[in-house]
């Protein structure tokens, strides 16, 4: 007897007709979820991660592209990745933009994605350039590096680092939608979540990483150094007369130059904590500290 032929057993096609209609309903009427409205192409997790590892690898070829690139084949390999990567990111931002076009042609569509494209591929030296100095504040802020290779290969930290300044770029560019599925790709991939909104300074080092949390509209200056499970988030939201949330208000903290923040420690609201302090671990922070201080859990207060 077969698991078809099984007196308890129901065929699938006989109940399966009325759990597509019922998901129907669902979609159709109920429980709609279609931004405006409308059913439209969307952009793709999975292509943009393959788009963050060719963006990756034309930024440090040889660690994440090809270990055997020389001299002579270099520049040919970071040239033939951009030419694919950045035509699969063209696609995925003209998708990105029909996800908010409001009855702009197609051609139009088109034609600012590829400008805007064009716009990431000229900044990719200048975002290099911060990363590099993400990867010397990581050789100079942990001992147990044994090398940049190291770093580039096996920290977190970096990896969370190279979305978020790509993420933060094409932001910045007028994708958001595109920038917050990078964000949501690092942090299934480390454990760090970073909004790609937040404005970090170059020098940026997380070690070990796992749980940190940055909020969309926090402003990190130079040289700052967090360790895991750090949260700079908002304290409260903000709403209007309705009750609505308000959006894209100024609400997670503002960490100075040369802050290092110890692990655990939770950080919220608009607050400013100055330049040179340190945050000791598992401290809870609510209100602005000075240049130059040093917060411990029994100095530390609510406010």
């Amino acid at each position: 007897m077969t698991h078809s032929d099984h007196p308890f057993v129901q065929p699938v096609d006989g109940y399966l007709p009325h759990v597509v209609q019922a998901l129907r309903e669902s979609r159709e009427v109920a429980h709609r979820v279609r931004h405006q409205g409308n059913l439209r192409e969307l952009p793709s997790r999975e292509v943009l991660a393959s788009i963050m590892q060719g963006l990756s690898a034309a930024l440090f070829p040889t660690h994440y592209g090809r270990p055997d690139l020389h001299d002579e084949s270099i520049d040919f390999f970071v040239g033939h990745t951009l030419h694919d990567t950045l035509g699969k990111l063209t696609d995925q931002v003209r998708r990105a933009l029909m996800f908010n076009a409001a009855g702009d042609a197609e051609q139009d569509l088109t034609r600012h994605a590829a400008a805007t494209v064009r716009a990431l591929a000229e900044q990719l030296p200048a975002i290099r350039g911060v990363l590099f100095s993400d990867l010397q504040a990581a050789w100079q802020g942990d001992p147990a590096a044994s090398g940049m290779s190291e770093i580039l290969l096996c920290y977190p930290g970096f990896t969370a680092i190279v979305h978020h300044r790509i993420a933060h770029a094409l932001l910045r560019l007028g994708t958001p939608l595109l920038a917050r599925l990078i964000a949501d790709i690092a942090h299934a991939r480390t454990g760090i979540d970073i909004h790609p909104g937040a404005q970090i300074g170059r020098g940026f080092f997380i070690d070990h990483g796992t749980g940190v949390v940055i909020g969309e509209t926090c402003v990190i200056g130079e040289n700052v150094r967090l360790y895991q499970a750090v949260t700079l988030g908002a304290k409260r939201f903000p709403t209007d007369e309705h009750g609505h949330l308000l959006k894209g208000q100024a609400r997670h903290p503002i960490v100075e130059d040369d802050v290092v923040i110890y692990a655990g420690a939770t950080v919220l609201g608009r607050i400013t904590i100055g330049r040179g302090s340190t945050i000791g671990g598992n401290v809870w922070l609510t209100q602005s500290v000075p240049p130059h201080s040093n917060v411990s859990q029994a100095l530390s207060r609510q406010s």
